[in-house]
């Protein structure tokens, strides 16, 4: 295993340096480093790291030891942290404390699910009930996760403490650390007889429907969080959410863009030459457009207020409908000799293959 850093490293001094120059060197890193100057969070490590090295090479009883125990970057530790507590004891670097005693009781975790509503329900709201599988209280042991009649007892292997200490010996002396207890993960508790419909966990899983309340203004792929209804918590803890992935069926007619509507208007060449008033249908019902005589394809006509809802506020989109003049097709004998008459009229007639000379202009 790859140690920690020379201590003199650490530092920037060399194994040789006397204890004014450890102190000055000390000095300029922490200056450097010190939480309450540095705003970047990686020094804080790097602070600790310094202070744990001066620690040991300012006590001359100890940098001897230190010395003498190794050189270069071979020692029995996995950072700097066991070296300082191989001094000074175990909890005393960077604030460490022994593990608290956990507690069996702890939040329910969230449930995730999807569900799939129409263009319109996303954009007027709806109330939809969706089946969800989580986990719930065990009936049968009441979510002690012991058989009936038994309970939790007191952890064989921590004895209750919800940790365990480990102690190894090096030349510095015995060092003694603790850890979790992996029996009872800290809680200090072992479940001996174990129910058998939830294994010890106190939860089993159920399929339940789940009412949920989607508001105006959801678009595709939004996340709703229904607080609550996610797993239900160990040992009598809180449940966790349940974060629902809005799917939104696409409109034949319409394209959303945020809370903005478009579609496109088709009209008559003879609508679009003599003007009309039109019948449209948008998210609300009918509404009336009138077209002004002469509209050229390309014009966009804006209904302000007709489009999606916004999200979590008043007020709404608009609807912005893009003009398209369909040219005939298919014409009969009279509609064609109509056309060529009017053609005429206008000096627009167009001989066969005789050619026409056409305007050019600047887009936009």
């Amino acid at each position: 295993m790859a140690g920690v850093r020379d201590l003199y490293e650490i530092l920037g001094v060399s194994r040789t340096a006397t204890q004014e120059e450890i102190k000055k060197a000390y000095r300029r890193l922490a200056r450097e480093l010190h939480p309450d100057v540095s705003a970047d969070p990686s020094t804080e490590n790097r602070f600790k790291e310094v202070t744990a090295a001066y620690e040991i090479l300012s006590d001359p009883g100890r940098r001897r030891q230190y010395d003498l125990y190794g050189q270069g970057d071979v020692f029995p530790f996995a950072d700097v942290g066991d070296i300082f507590e191989a001094f000074f004891g175990a909890g005393t670097f960077g604030r460490r404390r022994p593990p608290r005693r956990r507690t069996r009781v702890q939040p329910g975790e969230d449930v995730f699910a999807s569900v799939s509503i129409s263009f319109r329900e996303a954009a007027f709201g709806t109330h939809r009930e969706t089946e969800v599988e989580a986990l719930e209280r065990c009936d049968r042991c009441a979510g002690t996760g012991a058989e009936p009649g038994t309970a939790p007892s007191r952890c064989r292997r921590c004895g209750g403490a919800g940790q365990v200490q480990d102690v190894r010996r090096s030349i510095f002396g015995t060092v003694m650390t603790a850890r979790t207890c992996p029996s009872c993960e800290g809680t200090g508790e072992e479940i001996v007889s174990k129910c058998s419909d939830c294994g010890g966990d106190g939860r089993v899983a159920h399929v339940r429907p789940v009412p949920v309340d989607i508001p105006p203004g959801v678009s595709d792929g939004m996340d709703l969080r229904v607080p609550g209804a996610g797993h239900m918590g160990r040992a009598g803890g809180p449940p966790g959410d349940l974060y629902l992935s809005i799917g939104v069926a696409g409109s034949p007619v319409f394209e959303r863009r945020d809370q903005d509507l478009f579609a496109v208007l088709e009209i008559p060449m003879v609508q679009a030459a003599l003007g009309a008033e039109l019948e449209v249908e948008t998210l609300d019902g009918p509404e009336r457009v009138k077209l002004e005589a002469g509209i050229e394809s390309g014009t966009v006509i804006r209904l302000r207020g007709k489009g999606i809802p916004n999200l979590g506020r008043r007020g709404r989109g608009d609807l912005f409908l893009t003009v398209h003049v369909g040219t005939p097709k298919d014409l009969r004998r009279e509609e064609r000799r109509l056309l060529e008459q009017l053609g005429e009229m206008r000096g627009e007639h167009a001989e066969k293959h005789a050619p026409v000379r056409a305007t050019l202009r600047r887009p936009g």
